[in-house]
């Protein structure tokens, strides 16, 4: 602990005497121990000033935390102001922190700064000397040769961590992976694939291209009751002659096969009924077929 002293100066007369004293600053600095300091420690001292009235502390004056980089860095300032008879008190408590491990001891230094006063009688100013500080390397510079602190030994073996639950979740995310990408390839894949190979017509057409002008009757009524039944699926009803119109209206693809159908129904009328017209060449009705499915086609 360091203190500082007023001083008054008796020879004056009493009244000039009675106002040197009063405006004089009284300074008392709490210091840490100058020894035991290591790298990462931090080292606080507190500076207490009591200030007469008619004074006041230059804010600029106090020191600020900053200046990185160096060995002993100013880390923090606390200050503590409060009222006195006569004057006021003002309390601050620096904290230096060790930035540096010497290979030996070392002395560093808390730095000196002023504080300086405005107001009457006169501007004044305080010396906050310097305090020294002795860093200490954290070990010795020759390690002595015994176990443990000769040669470096060799690292330790990882510790091992339980995977379990990693991939467990790693595999559920792959399940739910091939699930949504078997729903996509089934949406956007597999269904136009099916539905294509399903539509009316394209069934149709794979009973009745195998006709030939020498097919048996059987086989023939067949590939009809097969057009008429791709009919029937495209209208969503049973299709009749009368129904033609409304099928190209509903069907607008088909319109330029409209004569066609006429002579389909036709040449099924004579087939099962014994009416109309006779039947149409064989390959006549596998065209027929087949310009229905591309038709088919062109409006899916």
């Amino acid at each position: 602990m360091k203190a500082g002293a007023r001083t008054c100066w008796a020879a004056l007369p009493g009244w000039l005497a009675a106002a040197a004293c009063a405006a004089q600053l009284d300074l008392r600095t709490q210091e840490p121990r100058a020894f035991g300091w290591q790298l990462g420690d931090v080292v606080a001292r507190t500076v207490t000033v009591d200030v007469p009235d008619g004074l006041v502390l230059d804010e600029d004056s106090v020191p600020r935390p900053g200046a990185r980089g160096r060995a002993l860095e100013l880390r923090s300032v606390t200050r503590l102001d409060g009222g006195i008879d006569g004057g006021r008190r003002h309390e601050l408590r620096l904290a230096y922190q060790v930035f540096l491990s010497p290979r030996e001891p070392r002395v560093l230094e808390m730095p000196s700064f002023r504080l300086r006063f405005q107001g009457q009688p006169r501007a004044q100013e305080l010396l906050v000397e310097a305090w020294p500080v002795t860093v200490s390397p954290l070990v010795p510079a020759d390690a002595p040769s015994r176990r443990g602190l000769g040669e470096l030994r060799p690292d330790a073996a990882p510790p091992l961590l339980d995977t379990r639950p990693s991939r467990l979740r790693l595999v559920g995310y792959g399940v739910a992976a091939l699930l949504l990408l078997g729903w996509l390839a089934h949406v956007y894949i597999g269904l136009p694939l099916w539905t294509r190979r399903h539509r009316p017509f394209t069934m149709a057409w794979r009973q009745v291209r195998t006709l030939a002008p020498d097919t048996p009757p059987g086989q023939w009524q067949r590939a009809l009751r097969e057009v008429h039944g791709a009919l029937d699926r495209s209208l969503g009803e049973v299709f009749f002659e009368q129904d033609i119109d409304r099928f190209v209206r509903r069907r607008p693809q088909f319109a330029p096969l409209r004569g066609e159908l006429v002579a389909f129904f036709q040449a099924s009328r004579h087939e099962f009924f014994g009416e109309g017209r006779g039947p149409p060449d064989r390959r006549w009705l596998v065209e027929f077929c087949r310009r229905c499915r591309d038709a088919e086609r062109g409006a899916a």
